[in-house]
């Protein structure tokens, strides 16, 4: 079985957490308990999701637990944009990491229907 360090969704989400610490940095000293936290949390809950579903057992938890990693990136791209609005991220800054995300979330639905597909293929035999 492959480490679930090999997927690339998992690397991108990685990415993307890397980033959101980084850009969060300068956020308000107010926000360490508010918007911070969340946009922190949301972001390392995408690779943690991804990688506790790699060690499920069947393949339905696996993809389950992808759906919610995929809620957590959807989560992280809202509370960037509150950031944004609030004028806490510079736009070009914004664009970039919210770029990173879309692309993490492009891959993992990838990975979801290719999960999806061998689900059925499954069934099918």
């Amino acid at each position: 079985m492959d480490s679930f360090r090999d997927l690339i969704a998992w690397q991108k989400a990685m990415a993307l957490v890397t980033e959101v610490y980084r850009v969060s940095e300068d956020f308000p000293r107010r926000e360490m308990y508010g918007l911070t936290r969340q946009l922190r949390d949301a972001a390392v809950s995408a690779p943690s999701n991804i990688a506790e579903g790699k060690g499920r057992k069947t393949k339905k938890d696996y993809v389950s637990f992808l759906y919610r990693a995929r809620g957590s990136l959807l989560e992280t791209e809202t509370q960037l944009e509150v950031g944004g609005n609030l004028g806490f991220l510079p736009s070009e800054e914004f664009t970039r990491v919210l770029s990173i995300a879309q692309e993490a979330g492009r891959i993992l639905n990838g990975l979801i229907s290719d999960i999806e597909r061998q689900i059925e293929a499954d069934a099918e035999s």
